[in-house]
């Protein structure tokens, strides 16, 4: 499988820091976990994470199910170096649109930032289905992905890149076989902040280049109001498992069953 251009050396680099470090992804796990602990996971199973990138989700999980077994899968060799060298789980080189895996063989599956990366003629509907032919009768899937938020960005054909309305990807999931339990946007209230960076940056005539992607990421490094912030996505967890379906925000997540 040949990558998008953005995945390079240097974006795995940067990006391996910033998932270990920033109060975004932290919350955004926090968030996973109040979802996965709805739903109540069983004490031991078998998680995939498609498109396992560094592996740092997979480290999460194994905090929160620590006797299950983890199995990751991207086409990048070098994520998949960093992911054997960060814990005890196996990683495969692999595309998330033809899993090499035996079908109703996983009882959860994990994929985060990925579908947005796909061939955007039908890739993330070819992933999904195959999410769903891995799973198990009754197993769980957790998806987080970009959303359109304002301003609109339009789909970047080169560098493979989208951005999903919520319900296109509520009707991509229910086409693959899933149930969706729970789907809203979420980073809701600190989302905001952002829209004058994205007004600046859909007015320069670039594309998502991995250049553009990594200096993004260290935009938002460490903040120290960070705690606060986790803290407030935990609220926006709790919102989205009680049934709420938030009306702004930067990310797109759902959680669904087999």
């Amino acid at each position: 499988m040949t990558l998008p251009p953005i995945f390079t050396p240097e974006y795995y680099a940067h990006w391996r820091d910033f998932e270990a470090r920033h109060w975004w992804t932290a919350g955004m796990r926090d968030v996973a976990s109040i979802l996965f602990e709805w739903v109540g996971l069983p004490p031991r199973g078998l998680l995939l994470d498609v498109g396992c990138g560094s592996g740092q989700g997979m480290a999460w999980f194994s905090g929160l199910r620590p006797e299950w077994r983890r199995v990751g899968i991207d086409p990048g060799m070098v994520a998949l170096q960093a992911a054997a060298d960060l814990g005890r789980h196996q990683v495969i080189r692999g595309s998330g649109t033809a899993l090499p895996f035996p079908t109703a063989s996983v009882d959860a599956v994990i994929s985060l930032d990925v579908l947005q990366h796909l061939p955007l003629d039908g890739g993330d509907r070819a992933a999904l289905s195959e999410m769903h032919r891995v799973l198990k009768p009754g197993g769980h899937l957790f998806v987080r992905t970009n959303v359109q938020a304002f301003p609109r960005v339009p789909d970047d054909a080169e560098a493979v890149w989208h951005k999903y309305e919520p319900e296109e990807l509520h009707a991509k999931l229910e086409g693959a076989g899933f149930a969706v339990l729970r789907l809203s946007r979420i980073n809701a209230l600190l989302g905001l902040a952002e829209i004058p960076k994205e007004i600046w940056r859909a007015l320069r005539p670039r594309r998502h280049s991995s250049y553009e992607i990594v200096a993004r990421a260290h935009e938002r490094r460490l903040p120290r109001a960070g705690g606060l912030k986790r803290a407030w996505l935990r609220v926006e967890g709790r919102a989205v498992r009680d049934g709420m379906r938030l009306p702004t925000g930067r990310s797109l997540v759902a959680l669904c069953r087999a």
